[in-house]
Order: structure tokens, then sequence, then C-alpha cells
């Protein structure tokens, strides 16, 4: 059956298409001709001829100026061919033709000609597609502190699909895991990247058109700076503080902003970072300081407001950031607390506004911010932390009202984020329904905002010629509706594996709702073996998954040990300690697939816990 452009699987959706009669069929003899800007042009050509090797066993030649040879492929930049990163694809027997006003709209219209190539091979249906982004900026923050930090392939990988899905910011979230020279104490146990490495992804990325942001937080979330001793007097609280909710941290955790050497400190983060990095973005954290007026700035706080105190500090982050020639990004948390002073921002900077729950104030904040001018950016979550295996209605309601309010008010960008809490136990492919969805509706959210992106995860992320990962960990990532009750940043049964037994279980959460969420995931786990993946990595993808589902069958037997007062068991204890051994030897093996060993003795250690628990011991595993 001959295969129309309106059958194909495209993500994101594109603004526009149409399908004509016919189709077009390259053969060994197929030229691309760059005209316009051949050297910008370049890196795009070679993405088609690397697409024509992979999906059609053809070699195209490149070459420059304008074509001479029926059914060419000619890739142009054409001013007023499409808006700013758009293109336009135009398909017909007699050839293929990609007009672009900029090198990125080109590498656009490449990639959506690669997921035609991946479905068809040279043998394109004849149509037209008209795209062009909504946001100017549309990233992926990916958190390399809670503990991961990604091979350089597993980075150069994840670029590649982001620039596919047409993403083109990316930021690494970090605390610590840059190799500061003057710094070696804080980093030297997590495998940290280093200033060669972060040129060579940002060098890979900006041929793909992403961009790679320079990212570290300079307020709060530096406990691993502060609670190094030499770094001790410039915390706010250095001996602990309590949580607003009421818990207790032993040690410190954000920076006193009444102490001078504090941005002294910061801007020598900064001279040093900032020069491994083309873009002139800077993305500065500053959120959550929950400590802020518990400690050394308590008196400040009381004087001026603590909003007050936190502002000034951020001014002085941001004299230091403009000094350098950079603009700075910065969490909007803490300043939309107090609107009057959004008014006191400066011009230049660019807030980020996150949530990553179902009716989180996208709309209340994106008019704050738009009111008070500030420029700003709106960041959902992928909702893959704290869950096993993920959180999918969460995660798709809040990407998508992110991207309809971000639109409303006028946001500039959007970034989604995939955090690594409370040791970073979910595994990659857990990521990508979110992130997809991100891409695709910071793209066009007219035209994906009802897609629930399985036929994508499964064409084009996962390549599954069975056609079945993609409702698979849908699904899966819907088991948190069966537990009683939603909770927040996570799913119900996660904290049973964050903490020892409790004496009993939320009312909710009863011993009929975890069987069930049990037999929910199980029975979707029968189709695992039917996937046929298209991917170098997946057996590692299809391990990754099993083990998941080993964690969230632990959590489940840990539930039921409570409900029926077998904590203290010695055969329910000797179980649980058999099944978690294997759990952590398969994480360990799974962490190193895909990521450096530094965080992982973090990673495992919070499993370790448990182990010990059953066990009765402190020894080490």
């Amino acid at each position: 059956m001959t295969r129309t452009l309106e059958d194909l699987v495209l993500v994101p959706e594109p603004r526009r298409r149409v399908a004509q009669e016919g189709g077009y069929e390259g053969g060994p003899d197929t030229r691309l001709a760059c005209v316009g800007d051949p050297r910008s042009l370049m890196p795009v050509a070679e993405e088609i001829q690397a697409s024509a090797q992979r999906y059609a066993q053809q070699e195209w030649a490149i070459g420059a100026g304008e074509s001479t040879h029926d059914r060419d492929v000619r890739i142009e930049i054409k001013d007023g061919a499409a808006p700013p990163q758009g293109y336009r694809l135009r398909i017909a027997p007699e050839g293929v033709v990609i007009s672009a006003p900029d090198a990125a709209g080109a590498f656009h219209g490449a990639m959506t000609l690669r997921q035609m190539m991946r479905q068809v091979g040279a043998r394109l249906p004849a149509g037209e597609i008209e795209d062009a982004p909504d946001f100017p900026l549309r990233g992926l923050m990916l958190d390399i502190s809670r503990d991961k930090v990604p091979t350089m392939q597993t980075l150069y990988d994840l670029v590649d699909q982001l620039a596919e899905l047409k993403l083109n910011h990316l930021e690494l979230y970090t605390e610590h895991t840059f190799a500061y020279r003057e710094h070696p104490d804080v980093w030297a146990q997590s495998s940290p990247m280093t200033g060669e490495q972060i040129m060579r992804l940002e060098a890979y990325a900006r041929r793909r058109h992403v961009e790679l942001a320079p990212n570290q937080n300079c307020f709060g979330h530096l406990h691993r700076w502060l609670d190094v001793p030499r770094y001790r007097h410039l915390a706010e609280c250095p001996d602990g503080f309590d949580y607003p909710w009421g818990a207790h941290r032993d040690g410190p955790y954000s920076l006193d902003p009444t102490n001078p050497q504090c941005l002294e400190f910061i801007a020598g983060l900064l001279d040093e970072l900032l020069p491994h990095f083309s873009s002139r973005k800077i993305n500065v954290g500053c959120d959550e300081v929950w400590d802020l007026g518990r400690g050394h700035s308590r008196s400040a706080c009381e004087q001026r407001g603590r909003e007050r105190v936190y502002l000034d500090f951020l001014l002085g982050v941001h004299k230091l950031v403009a000094e350098r020639g950079r603009v700075m990004h910065f969490w909007a948390d803490i300043v939309l607390q107090k609107p009057p002073l959004l008014k006191e921002l400066p011009d230049d900077v660019v807030a980020l506004k996150w949530d990553y729950e179902v009716g989180d104030p996208f709309d209340e904040h994106g008019a704050l911010l738009a009111e008070a001018g500030v420029p700003f950016h709106v960041c959902p979550g992928t909702s893959s932390w704290r869950s096993f295996t993920g959180r999918t209605d969460n995660g798709l309601t809040n990407i998508r009202d992110a991207a309809a309010q971000g639109l409303k008010h006028g946001a500039s960008g959007m970034m989604a984020t995939e955090w690594g809490d409370q040791g970073y136990w979910q595994y990659l492919p857990f990521a990508y329904l979110g992130i997809t969805a991100a891409a695709s509706l910071s793209w066009c959210e007219s035209t994906n905002r009802s897609r629930d992106f399985v036929d994508a995860l499964d064409t084009h992320v996962f390549q599954d010629r069975a056609e079945r990962i993609g409702r698979l960990l849908y699904d899966m990532g819907n088991y948190y509706h069966r537990c009683g009750e939603l909770i927040f940043n996570g799913t119900p049964l996660f904290p049973l594996m964050e903490s020892p037994f409790p004496d009993a279980l939320p009312e909710y959460l009863t011993e009929a709702r975890v069987d069930d969420s049990a037999d929910y995931v199980n029975g979707l786990m029968a189709s695992l073996d039917d996937v046929h993946l298209q991917r170098p990595d997946a057996a590692l993808i299809k391990s990754e998954i099993r083990n998941s589902v080993r964690m969230f069958n632990h959590a489940c037997a840990r539930a039921r040990a409570v409900h029926r007062k077998k904590t203290t068991d010695r055969d329910t204890r000797l179980d649980l300690a058999s099944d978690l051994r294997r759990i952590i030897g398969e994480h360990r093996r799974l962490w190193l697939s895909r990521n450096r060993e530094g965080g992982l003795h973090r990673s495992a250690g919070k499993l370790i816990e448990r182990l010990r628990e059953y066990e009765g011991t402190h020894d080490a595993v």
C-alpha cells in the first residue's frame, strides 16, 4: 500500500502539511544542492546524506550552487521562505526542495525529511509542509547534580535526539559537577564535566543547531560546596536549619547573602565556567533558598524583608553576569512570592517560571510576569522522577498547560526539566515521553495539543517495529492513579523506598490498591518481550524498564509488609534483602552503561540503607 504524506508520523506535528498525488524517488545519482549559503548549509546536507545512507542505503553527493539535474534535493536559504527557524518542504516527482530563511530552519526541514525517510526510505510521497515554531527557544534542562553525570556518548546521543525533535537549547543543571580547577575537593568524587568536554559537547550541539548554555546554581542548592570545611563560612546556616514544612536539615544549604565574600566566590566560578561556552546566556538558578533568613541573614531579613534581601543578592549576581557580557536566566519562584519586586528586575534578565504539578499557576504567574514586562520562559517537568516509571497524565497535563499559558502571556521560551531527586533512580527511557511532548508543544501547540505521542515514541524515539513500547511506557506511567490519592512531586509508593519502614501507611494506600497497582504494571510488562527496537541500545532499554519494575514491585512488597505487620519478621526481611541485592546490582550495571561512576555511590547508597534495614547491620555492601 502506497503511503501518502498524511499517513506518515511526524514529531512535532507540523503546522501545515498537504498531501499531493505521486511522489519522489531518490537514486544513486541524487545530489544535495546547497544554495544561498553553502557553508552554513553543509551540516544540513550532511544530515540528509546520513539519512539516505541509513534509511535508503543510498549515497547522495553534496554540492553547492544551482542544481542542473532533475530529481535533486535542493536546500536553499531564501528570505521570506518561512518565519525564523521555519521551513517549507516541497516534494514532487521532479525533486525535493527545502526552503528556509536561515540555516536553523533548513536543519529543521532536514529533520522532518529524516523522519519521512525512516518510514519510507527514498520513495517520498508528494506534498508540501509549511512549518515554524511557536517559541524561539525550546529546550531541555538535564540534572547532572543529583547524582548522574552522563558519559559523553550519552550526551552526544541526547543532542541527536533533541535536534531531531527540533529542540534548540540544552542546559546541564550544575551545582558541583563542573571540574573547577581551584575547587577539586568539591567535585573529586563526582566524575564532573571538564572544560574540554563542555567545549566538545558545545561544538557537537552547535552543529545541530542546539545551543548548550551554561548552568551554575549561585545561591541555594549548594550543600555539596558548603559541606566542605573551607567553604562553610559562606553558608547561611552552617549547622543546619528547619525547613518551612517542619523537617530538619543537619548541614548547610544556601549562601549567606549578607556576606560579601559570597559574590566574590560566585565571580570566581563565572570567570572559569563561562569561557567554555559561546552561548551568551547563563542560568544562575537561585531557587528554593529554604534557609534564607534562618541564619546569618536573619536580622537583615527582619529589617528589610526576606524577598528584598533575596532580590539584592540576585541583583549582585546579575551585575557579575552582565559585566561578563552574558544574559542572566534565573528561577522565578522567590520573586513571584512578592510581585511588586518584579518591576525592579533589570530589563535584560529572563525569569524561568517552573512548576511540575497539574493545576500549577502558569496562568496566574505568567500574567504577573507579562504585566511587569519581565521576559520569561515556562518550565514544566517530565514528571519522571520519584515515580519508578513516570507520571504520564501529570507530566502531559503540566506540559500542555505550560505551553498554552506561555503562549497566552508572551513567554519567549519553553524549557522542560528532567530532575534526579532522591538518587536519580529513574532511567532515561521514562523521560522521553515528557521530552517528546515538550518538544512538540513548544514547536506548535495547536497541532500537538491533543496527541498522546505514543506513535512518536514508537516510530522515531525508540524505533519499535512492533509499535508497542510507546503504549507500554505511556500506560505504565499511569499506575499511580490506582493508589487511591495523588501526592506532590512523586507517586504514593515511591516514598516507601526513601525511608525506613513506617508504622503505618496512609489510609488510602490499602493493600488492595497496592495489589491492584502491581497487577496493572506487571500485566503491562507482558508486552515488553514483543518490542522490536531498531536502536543500538535496544537491550539496555529493556533492562532499564525491567529494573524499574523490580524497584516498583519491591516498594509494593514493603507496603504489604507494613500492612501485614511483618516488618520485623525474619523471613520477610530475608526475602526483601535477596530481592533488593539483585536490584542494586542491576542498578549499578545500568548506571555505568550510560553514566559516569561518580554519584553512583550516593544513588546506590540510598538503596543500601534499605538493605541494612533488612539485615540489621551497618556494614558496607
